[in-house]
């Protein structure tokens, strides 16, 4: 289905995110995560793309394999990383074939461990990878007449390459205005955060749907990781505190990560966004205790995942 549909017919949507497995045993991991979390027949699932190269067949393979095997809507990212046209074209036309309905097109992160010289990509910001997206699309390679639906990161605590706020609001009005149809934003602890990038938009004139990334924490390590790789993530006092008290006792940890999450969703949903994605990691646990906390049923008649 084409973004546009699962939206306006079914706001508010849940989905998940997934990464490609690298390992057979890794496989297995997200593999019965996928067939877990279907039960709930999310409104989508997204799966992430490897910076320079990683995991990018893996991707398409993962991708096809949820399509061809699964009820759900896979999204699979693409970046701008390491691309010259005619790679991202022949990945279209791939997508295309397999009637994969949408697109969430991202700048993506520098490849680690390798030389990049990121002059040499054909792609410089995602804005020039959603414009060659929208000429594909109105080339009619594409089963759906509107060719793909295509999303765009949103930075709710603000970009970490622009400081510049006024500035940083041109460029994505300039981004979505090229041709997206929906925002994903990353992940944020500050639901204010979330709600003043929402106002910022809307005093811009963007208006498409603009659908919420939440994490829950579920382990110290976890919280580690985050604030290394999300660059500028702000962790909220009230939620460091909680944290700080039951730092060495792991399964207390998970409990308050895992409400803190619910709280923000909870908000949220109070406050009419237009969707939660959530950040899974490739574990099902969490995103299940939150999901059937805020009462939203499993599809016990949903055809299990057979990936």
């Amino acid at each position: 289905m084409h973004i546009t549909d699962i939206i306006r017919g079914n706001s508010p949507t849940f989905s998940f995110e997934f990464f490609p497995p690298k390992t057979p045993k890794a496989a297995e991991t997200v593999y019965q995560t996928i067939r877990d979390l279907e039960l709930y027949m999310p409104h989508f699932v997204s799966v992430t793309y490897g910076a320079g190269g990683s995991t990018r067949d893996l991707t398409h393979d993962l991708v096809e394999r949820i399509q061809h095997t699964t009820k759900l809507e896979p999204i699979p990212h693409l970046t701008c990383v390491c691309h010259k046209e005619d790679e991202i074209e022949e990945i279209l036309l791939r997508y295309a074939k397999s009637a994969i309905g949408n697109i969430l097109a991202l700048g993506g992160d520098r490849p680690a461990g390798i030389a990049y010289d990121k002059s040499r990509d054909s792609f410089q910001h995602a804005i020039d990878l959603v414009k060659f997206i929208r000429r594909f699309n109105e080339s009619g390679a594409h089963p759906d007449r509107r060719g793909f639906g295509i999303g765009v990161a949103g930075f709710a605590e603000g970009h970490p390459a622009t400081p510049n706020r006024v500035v940083e609001m041109d460029y994505f009005k300039t981004k979505v205005d090229a041709g997206a149809d929906y925002i994903v934003t990353q992940l944020f602890f500050d639901n204010r955060d979330f709600l003043d990038f929402r106002e910022r938009c809307a005093l811009n004139e963007i208006h498409i749907p603009i659908i919420a990334g939440i994490m829950p924490i579920t382990s110290i390590s976890g919280l580690k990781r985050i604030a290394e790789l999300a660059g500028g993530a702000r962790f909220p006092a009230k939620l460091l505190r909680a944290l700080q008290h039951c730092q060495n006792d792991p399964e207390m940890v998970r409990r308050v990560g895992i409400q803190y999450a619910l709280e923000q969703c909870r908000d949220l949903l109070d406050n009419n966004v237009a969707g939660i994605h959530f950040y899974t990691l490739n574990r099902s646990d969490a995103t299940r205790v939150i999901v059937d906390r805020l009462g939203i049923p499993r599809r016990q008649n949903a055809q299990t995942a057979s990936v």
